[in-house]
């Protein structure tokens, strides 16, 4: 068994609640000097966790128990139980995150579900030698028809792991079909982006109900068209969506058709930024206008460029409204905080010279959980706004 003691007051971070320790947290580690589960204490020896050690990586310690226990395949299926217990309160399994890291004791693990198929991610070293007893839970929780490793993220190099994708079970086809609050997408779970599909935004797509009926819709960086799809839903007379992926576009327009509503819906291929400025100069107008960029600050030092970025396509989406409209704007930013976000947001009002009146200030979907006492568990803003001239 490795043993792992922390410097003096190091271990003042465990006791609040948060499952990450750093390499610079440590002291003295005994026991075999590699990686794999540890038993952690304080300065003075007082038993503070269970958790996985990658000494390669600055989170070398991420928690798993704090309870001196036997982590082994049954402690694994246990935390799956326990994991899709929690989303069978209120979930459609067939669409769903079922698990989300740390945030289900189960450190850089993430599972979606996508109509029958699982995909699984394993993010950090520690966890890697539980893949097997992580498919066989879910498996035999959820019988599916199959389950896809997308473990094709850089972020696996850092922890000493090298990146794939594979079939882990059964079999999976090329695409999936899901339903999402009643609108039918196909999902790539191959090739699309992250495992294919972004769930984290399905209970503010459904938000958009009251304020898109009989209205004109904006949808920028719409990708495969998720928003914009849902305003066709609830009754939006016209939508238009925006990307710079053609082939996201593609991918739109064929999810336009599979819902029935290409007489209402359009996609078009551009730069967001040159869109909302060309729009501005051509004077369109819109009742409702939807942003929701892909995370514009991967780490801390892109913060500041991040919030200029924000701040721009707010500002032009907020001239874009008609009075009286409505800006839905979003940021999965982890590293741009709420506070942050809101700030750029005043900013960009008075700017922009409109009043913002909140209508919902909202975060990731329930089957993404928070931990309070990690905050990097939150990272979703969606904050939905009505803007007077």
């Amino acid at each position: 068994m490795i043993d792992i003691f922390l410097h003096r007051g190091k271990e003042q971070r465990v006791y609040g609640g948060h499952p990450w320790i750093f390499r610079s947290d440590i002291d003295r580690v005994t026991g075999p000097e590699t990686d794999g589960v540890a038993r952690v204490f304080s300065s003075k020896g007082a038993f503070l966790a269970m958790a996985v050690y990658n000494p390669l990586s600055m989170i070398s310690l991420r928690v798993l128990s704090r309870r001196e226990e036997v982590i082994d395949g049954a402690f694994i299926r246990g935390r799956v139980k326990r994991a899709l217990a929690y989303r069978r309160l209120f979930a459609d399994l067939n669409s769903c995150r079922l698990l989300f890291a740390e945030s289900d004791g189960l450190p850089a693990v993430i599972a979606d579900s996508f109509g029958g198929v699982i995909v699984l991610q394993i993010l950090c070293r520690g966890m890697e030698p539980f893949k097997e007893e992580l498919v066989s839970a879910l498996v035999e929780e959820l019988h599916p028809m199959g389950v896809y490793e997308r473990n094709d993220v850089p972020v696996r190099e850092l922890e000493g792991l090298e990146q794939r994708t594979g079939l882990l079970y059964g079999a999976v086809p090329e695409r999936v079909e899901i339903q999402e609050n009643g609108v039918r997408f196909l999902v790539d779970v191959r090739q699309g982006q992250k495992t294919g599909f972004f769930l984290d935004q399905k209970e503010n797509r459904a938000a958009i109900a009251p304020i898109v009926r009989d209205a004109s819709v904006l949808d920028c960086f719409t990708h495969t068209g998720s928003f914009a799809l849902h305003a066709a839903r609830y009754g939006a007379k016209e939508v238009l969506g925006v990307d710079i992926s053609e082939h996201a576009c593609l991918c739109a327009q064929e999810n336009a058709r599979l819902n029935g509503v290409t007489d209402r819906v359009d996609f078009t291929c551009a730069n967001a930024f040159d869109f909302l400025r060309a729009s501005l100069e051509e004077k369109r107008r819109y009742d409702v206008v939807i942003l929701d960029p892909p995370a514009f600050a991967k780490t801390r030092s892109a913060v500041e460029g991040a919030l200029r970025g924000y701040k721009e396509i707010n500002l032009r989406a907020m001239k874009l409204l008609k009075d009286g409209g409505f800006l839905v704007t979003c940021s999965c930013s982890q590293h741009v905080t709420p506070p942050l976000f809101q700030k750029m947001l005043l900013d960009a009002q008075k700017d922009a010279r409109v009043q913002l009146r909140q209508m919902e200030w909202r975060t990731q979907g329930r089957d993404h959980p928070i931990l309070p006492s990690a905050p990097e568990t939150q990272y979703l803003k969606c904050g939905i706004y009505q803007v007077f001239k």
